[in-house]
């Protein structure tokens, strides 16, 4: 039997001649005394409850901070981890260009040197022809020369013998 705070205010106990009833009112009283000691034991039990539910509340709040942090951390690594790959990446492409540039400057330089090259050997070229034309015409000229020598030395021997031809007619 459950006794309210209301069943306590409206119990009433039969009058006697020398006034309540005593045994009624220990009855009463055992009554009381038990449901207040099951009522003790559960508000205790209760207590108890919260108390772990209120530990594990906290601890539950604790976590969630924790991992709140972490998630927080962990994305404000993910951003310094993406700026450092953004950083190092454009360093890398700033590299890349500047290699590329050198050895364009470098690929300039070459192209330049072997067009030298090149009208400096067009210039030997032709110097060389020349000096082969001169050579041949000059060797054309010796054999010219070679020849009329030829040609009057031809003619001198004619003479000569011709010369003797009539020398020798004329002594015989």
């Amino acid at each position: 039997m459950r006794i309210t705070p209301l069943d306590i205010q409206q119990k009433q106990f039969p009058m006697k001649l020398r006034g309540f009833d005593v045994e009624e009112v220990y009855a009463f009283l055992e009554v009381v005394r038990e449901e207040m000691e099951d009522l003790l034991r559960e508000n205790a039990s209760l207590k108890e409850s919260v108390q772990r539910l209120e530990a594990q509340t906290k601890e539950h709040k604790d976590m969630e901070t924790t991992l709140r942090e972490t998630l927080l951390t962990a994305q404000q690594m993910v951003e310094d981890y993406k700026t450092n790959a953004r950083k190092e990446a454009e360093l890398i492409v700033k590299e890349a260009e500047v290699r590329a540039e050198s050895i364009i400057k470098l690929a300039q330089e070459k192209v330049i040197k072997i067009h030298e090259d090149i009208v400096d050997l067009k210039g030997i070229r032709r110097h060389f022809k020349e000096e082969l034309k001169r050579m041949v015409e000059n060797h054309l000229k010796m054999l010219e020369f070679d020849k009329e020598r030829e040609a009057e030395e031809e003619e001198e021997e004619e003479i000569v013998e011709e010369q003797v031809e009539e020398e020798d007619v004329t002594e015989e």
